[in-house]
């Protein structure tokens, strides 16, 4: 038996030796990281500088890329120092800790996207009464909604899994996972379970819940207007739907991995897929919303103009 605060590592077994490549996975993941944090730190100077951009939905996005951040930087370092180790091993404390941000930055960024399909209803099925439902006061409270009732349920979760007694240490992933040390436990961890699955089911099914609805509505006003409402509708909705199912393809996925047995599925792919949601919306959101939003478009590009003069 180990007890976190006696014997305080973890091993990491879902690492396997790729030779003289580990190098070249090295560059490719930290030319990831790289790219990962320049594009979203852009993004968010670009709607801070530009007044045009300073609106709720802009805001929202700008929510989206601190947690793209947040997300990325509890992972690739990690993974960074890890490949070039021959000993996969972590501490408890920072085991711990990946365990909160991970979660954490799920939460968020489900939340995050759910209160930006209701930003979204209010201006295509509102437009009206928009400015009274999305004033500065009610944006800010939306974005403490957004990220501290993650943080909080991350708190207790933590609370429950730091004082469990473990009866082994390895981790078959390739960073910290909740359900994973819980499995450790040497005891009945019917509490945690209850916990996780409650969790998982508030994260996961309340956003669900109000982004359907939401979207419910658009596709009425859509069908039910103009042509040029439909493109307005399509032009502001389509990267967010994007962002949505991107982000859905690989939390499913991690949920499916962490509550059943996943062993049919080859481990490189159950590794990549494990890894997907806190790599791919990080990177694929700031090109997205970049490339597709007009606004955002513009300003991108008179920043550059006023940087190369």
């Amino acid at each position: 038996m180990i007890n976190s605060t006696q014997d305080p590592y973890f091993i990491l077994s879902a690492y396997y030796d790729t030779g003289a490549f580990k190098y070249l996975c090295f560059l490719i993941i930290m030319f990831l990281y790289i790219f990962i944090v320049a594009a979203n730190v852009f993004l968010m100077v670009v709607i801070c500088v530009n007044r045009s951009l300073h609106e709720p939905m802009y805001m929202f996005l700008c929510s989206l890329f601190v947690n793209g951040l947040y997300g990325s930087t509890t992972l690739f370092p990690f993974l960074l120092v890890q490949i070039l180790s021959d000993v996969h091993l972590v501490s408890a404390p920072l085991c711990f800790l990946q365990i909160f941000c991970v979660y954490s930055y799920g939460s968020i960024e489900y939340l995050n996207l759910a209160i930006m399909s209701y930003d979204r209803y209010l201006a295509i099925c509102s437009p009206l009464q928009y400015n009274k439902y999305m004033s500065y006061n009610k944006v800010a409270a939306l974005i403490a909604v957004i990220w501290l009732p993650p943080i909080l349920i991350n708190f207790i979760n933590q609370h429950l899994i730091v004082p469990l007694k473990l009866c082994g240490n390895i981790i078959n992933k390739v960073y910290c996972d909740n359900h994973s040390v819980v499995k450790l436990a040497c005891y009945d961890t019917t509490v945690n379970n209850i916990f996780g699955l409650s969790v998982s089911a508030l994260s996961v099914f309340a956003p669900f819940i109000l982004i359907l609805h939401t979207y419910m509505k658009i596709l009425r006003v859509c069908f039910s207007g103009s042509k040029q409402t439909r493109q307005k509708a399509l032009s502001t909705c389509t990267p967010h739907l994007a962002s949505l199912l991107n982000f859905s393809f690989g939390a499913c996925f991690e949920i499916l991995q962490s509550r059943f047995d996943m062993s049919s599925v080859p481990n490189s792919l159950r590794i990549f897929l494990s890894l997907y949601f806190l790599t791919c919306p990080p990177l694929f959101n700031p090109l997205m919303y970049g490339l597709n939003l007009a606004k955002v478009r513009v300003a991108c590009k008179n920043l550059l103009s006023q940087v190369s003069y």
